[in-house]
């Protein structure tokens, strides 16, 4: 009877190195896409949460800016309300910045814009945008996407 020495030989771990690599290859991207989408649903979802903020702000104050010294609307010395955030998400490793611009007594529009720096930095959507009117749209890094690409 003869006595195989057990382990591995040097050309099936180089095999399975092989394989283990491609696999990591073909999957990381899928992987680290997976992970863009699910931060910009993230923000996707905060930019509507900020909608219905407004919303309600519009709803109490009459208008969507704070009343001025006169507690009035559309007199000119209104103030821009403060988000109750403005980073998602909202604890841990912020990825997007939430701007209110332009806005008056009768307008406004969201921004959800990657932080520089971030892995979303790199999103082909760029900034995410929500208008008081429900129009979604993008500031894309690419040039051709639209918001219904990125929405």
């Amino acid at each position: 009877m003869k006595h195989r020495p057990q382990g591995f030989t040097l050309i099936e771990l180089m095999v399975t190195v092989a394989i283990v690599g491609i696999l990591a290859a073909v999957t990381y991207p899928s992987y680290q896409d997976s992970v863009t989408k699910s931060r910009r649903a993230d923000a996707k979802s905060a930019l509507l949460e900020l909608a219905n903020f407004m919303e309600r702000h519009a709803t109490e104050a009459g208008c969507y800016m704070d009343a001025g010294a006169d507690g009035q609307c559309g007199t000119g010395d209104e103030t821009i309300p403060v988000l109750p955030f403005t980073t998602t998400p909202k604890t841990g490793t912020a990825y997007y910045d939430l701007v209110l611009f332009p806005v008056d007594a009768t307008s406004f529009t969201l921004s959800a814009n990657p932080i520089v720096g971030s892995s979303q930095a790199n999103d082909a959507c760029g900034s995410l945008t929500l208008t008081n009117t429900g129009v979604k749209g993008v500031i894309p890094l690419v040039p051709g996407l639209t918001g219904a690409d990125c929405w």
